[in-house]
């Protein structure tokens, strides 16, 4: 049976019957984003969290990043993404414009997935590029699913009852991130200070470290529509005079600068600006 896409606050007049599915009705009055609805697309930093072996075993969980619907581009007036959580069966998000929610049911021995009870707000919508429509009708196509890990990210498929590829999803894979970096190069400078390094949490989203001087704090944060996208935020340090400061300035401003991670090897990552500039070489230390 079909899933029902029902729009919140809408009266059920509202909604246009298809024949082999039941889709949004547009309306030009605008609905607020419920308050619940905002508590639950923030909750459970868990979810952020994927591994090769939950990807072998087909679990379908965490944050999503969507990236094509059939074989068009996904952009919205904003990243369009879905929030998955086994322990609920429900799937939050948003389908480019407005704030999804509903239930998600999968069985990996057969790769089906399908979702129900889909909701919606109704926040009037640009009709350009991919619209909220077409990924609310892609949903409501879902029966199979797929799922693979490649170039260090991970990526999730969407198929029709015919096979046919629907949608096209990818999650930000940030664990090579955690743990502690020494310093090896800043704007392809060498450094060699042992004192100088960072730890990255990435579940928490916290990095605290040394400049070679001064301790160091700051924020760790993604964004879900673009691969390896990063961006280090609120770094504080303390104010200690030392008698070599020459690189921790750089230091800082390459963290601030900081735009991708690039994965070499598992004990090698380079962080690069918006330009593609590599701003910092790290290599992975024991050293706390």
């Amino acid at each position: 049976m079909n899933s029902k896409l029902i729009t919140v606050g809408v009266a059920a007049s509202f909604l246009l019957a298809f024949s082999s599915c039941s889709m949004l009705k547009k309306s030009e009055k605008k609905v607020e984003v419920l308050p619940t609805d905002r508590e639950q697309i923030q909750k459970d930093k868990t979810a952020k969290t994927y591994t090769p072996e939950e990807l072998s075993r087909g679990v379908v969980r965490g944050d999503w990043a969507i990236e094509m619907v059939g074989n068009r581009e996904a952009k919205g007036e904003e990243a369009p993404f879905l929030k998955f959580v086994p322990s609920e069966k429900r799937v939050y998000g948003n389908n480019g414009c407005n704030v999804i929610n509903g239930n998600y049911s999968y069985n990996p021995s057969d790769s089906t997935l399908s979702f129900s009870g889909v909701i919606t707000t109704m926040r009037a919508c640009a009709l350009t590029g991919i619209t909220d429509i077409e990924i609310n009708q892609a949903l409501d196509a879902t029966r199979y699913y797929s799922w693979e890990l490649r170039d260090s990210q991970y990526y999730l498929y969407f198929y029709d009852a015919n096979r046919a590829k629907v949608m096209t999803l990818m999650h930000q894979n940030f664990s090579f991130l955690n743990g502690t970096w020494g310093v090896k190069a800043i704007n392809e400078t060498p450094v060699n200070d042992p004192e100088m390094k960072i730890v990255i949490d990435v579940d928490e989203g916290k990095l605290h470290g040394n400049t070679g001087c001064n301790l160091l704090n700051g924020e760790f944060t993604t964004d879900r529509e673009t691969a390896n996208s990063i961006s280090f935020q609120r770094i504080a340090t303390t104010r200690m005079a030392c008698p070599d400061m020459s690189h921790e300035t750089e230091f800082v401003v390459a963290l601030e600068e900081a735009a991708y991670a690039r994965p070499i090897s598992p004990t090698k990552v380079l962080l690069l600006d918006n330009s593609g500039k590599v701003v910092l070489e790290l290599v992975r230390t024991t050293d706390n």
